[in-house]
């Protein structure tokens, strides 16, 4: 019988054995460590060319379409993306799907991770992008290019593209809202004329004959972070029980006419919320307060041009108009006892409104002979901010001071020919004013030296790119050229983005 063979090894196996073993971890571990260092620099680089022949319809789910003229283009530097592999060429019809920058779409489509648009500058390929239109309109089609651009742009069509990037989503803390950029969303707007019938004549530029609907379909987006989408529901829990008072012009009227539609969305049924004295609302009457039943709580308005008092003094043998700025505006009291305070002041503040200061600011019995608006403003915004201090109790109340909006007439004032008609997109940042306006400056100072927490709503950066979303012509059903209003905001439009800083304010307490 054959002897079984014992199983060992003798050292010299042993010895080759744990050697090989050694060897092939060393080289493991040296190959992982040299993919984890390795670094983009190695990276060939894939040049995006972009085919600007290309007439190719989108593969958005739209079917409406609008006329781009050659005007529109739009110059784009190469994008150059990092990869291992060899150069290749994009067509038109390919990168339009990327650059569809329907972004609360795209981020529900990425998984664990959230989009932001990134801006290229202008450069010096000819490029047209475009996206798809809806929201009921009616454009002329032209055969071979049926698409919108998504460009935001000014009176000379040149402008910055926003462009999608997969990143992780970044918190508010910390974030300046005031930068950022407008990013065509077509999920956007919030709301319709048909939808809400609490938008007045001046505001109702759909109503009054505007045939484009782009201007009501931008989002602003911070540079640094994202802010939530306006939530209705939401928004009416936040307030529950309690006063939302909109205090100021008719910019402030025009933020709170906007807060009235979007808060609608939110409610099943109409009928069940309705103006407490009956009133209609137009500009001939400045105090409205609108109770959404379901809720309990109320949505309201009073008219304050200058939160100060405006009066009447004797100079000389006549009466004259005056603005007592020693003296708070004698409706305060009804701004008392609210939970939510959004004030502003700004759009009065003008030579032309304020008689050039001459005889018109009045303090005690004096009536100053004349005085600068600027003097006048800041003695007006410290008499507020004492009545504030005294009677607004910090500890239920919520108090937002709004920045002043910008205007944009061109080629005059209000009174004097000045329009924005032909104005269809946003400016683009080498169009826009880089002068803070002094009467911010002030409101910031006076907010500083408040006892009270007073949270500034500022909305004039953002704002001075929309010179598309004033009613211009459109700001009556009687329309004419000579007469246009670039002050006010159309509805939908602006100030519902104003309303969403406020939403994401009111979330973050």
């Amino acid at each position: 019988m054959e002897r079984q063979r014992s199983f060992s090894f003798k050292p010299t196996r042993l010895l080759v054995f744990s050697f090989t073993i050694f060897s092939s971890i060393l080289f493991l571990s040296t190959f992982t460590t040299w993919l984890t260092n390795f670094t983009p620099s190695n990276h060939q680089h894939i040049h995006l060319h972009f085919n600007t022949s290309s007439t190719s319809t989108s593969t958005a789910n739209t079917s409406s379409s609008s006329s781009v003229g050659d005007g529109d283009s739009v110059a784009l530097p190469p994008l150059f993306v990092h990869s291992l592999t060899e150069n290749f060429t994009l067509s038109g019809e390919k990168i339009s799907t990327l650059i569809d920058n329907r972004l609360s779409r795209t981020q529900e489509s990425l998984s664990g991770s959230k989009s932001e648009p990134v801006r290229h500058d202008v450069g010096a390929s000819n490029v047209n992008f475009t996206a798809m239109r809806e929201y009921g309109t009616s454009p002329e089609r032209v055969p071979g290019n049926e698409q919108k651009k998504i460009v935001t742009g000014g009176l000379d069509g040149n402008t910055q593209v926003p462009f999608l990037k997969k990143i992780e989503q970044k918190g508010v803390e910390g974030c300046d809202l005031t930068k950022g950029y407008w990013v065509f969303d077509e999920s956007y707007a919030l709301y319709s004329k048909d939808s809400c019938p609490f938008i007045d004549e001046g505001f109702d530029c759909v109503g009054n004959g505007r045939l484009d609907r782009d201007y009501s379909k931008w989002r602003w987006q911070p540079k640094d972070c994202d802010i939530p989408r306006f939530n209705a529901t939401k928004m009416l829990e936040l307030i529950r029980g309690k006063r939302l008072v909109f205090v100021g012009d008719s910019i402030n009227r025009n933020q709170w006419e906007s807060m009235l539609c979007m808060l609608l969305g939110g409610i099943k049924d109409p009928s069940r919320v309705y103006e407490t004295h009956g009133r209609k609302i137009t500009k001939e009457k400045g105090n409205y307060s609108f109770r959404f039943l379901d809720y309990q709580c109320t949505v309201e308005y009073y008219v304050s041009h200058f939160l100060v008092h405006e009066s009447k003094a004797r100079v000389g043998q006549k009466r004259r108009p005056t603005l007592r700025i020693d003296a708070i505006d004698h409706g305060s009291s009804r701004w008392k006892g609210a939970d939510v305070l959004v004030f502003n002041t700004a759009h009065w503040w003008s030579h032309y409104k304020t008689k050039a200061g001459i005889y018109y600011y009045q303090e005690g019995s004096v009536v100053h002979p004349q005085l600068n608006v600027s003097t006048a403003f800041r003695k007006a915004l410290t008499i507020w901010s004492s009545w504030v201090d005294r009677h607004i109790n910090h500890r239920k109340t919520r108090v937002f001071f709004r920045s002043s909006a910008p205007s944009h007439f061109r080629g005059g004032d209000w009174n004097s020919g000045g329009h924005c008609t032909e104005a269809t997109l946003p400016l683009n940042e080498t169009l826009l004013s880089t002068s803070y306006p002094e009467k911010n400056i002030i409101v910031e100072q006076i907010i500083e030296q408040m006892k009270t927490p007073v949270t500034l709503l500022n909305v004039t950066s953002l704002s001075a790119y929309r010179i598309d979303g004033h009613p211009s012509v459109y700001g009556r059903k009687t329309r004419s050229s000579r007469i246009q209003d670039c002050s006010h905001w159309c509805l939908p439009g602006v100030p519902d983005t104003w309303n969403e800083l406020l939403y994401f304010h009111l979330q973050s307490r």
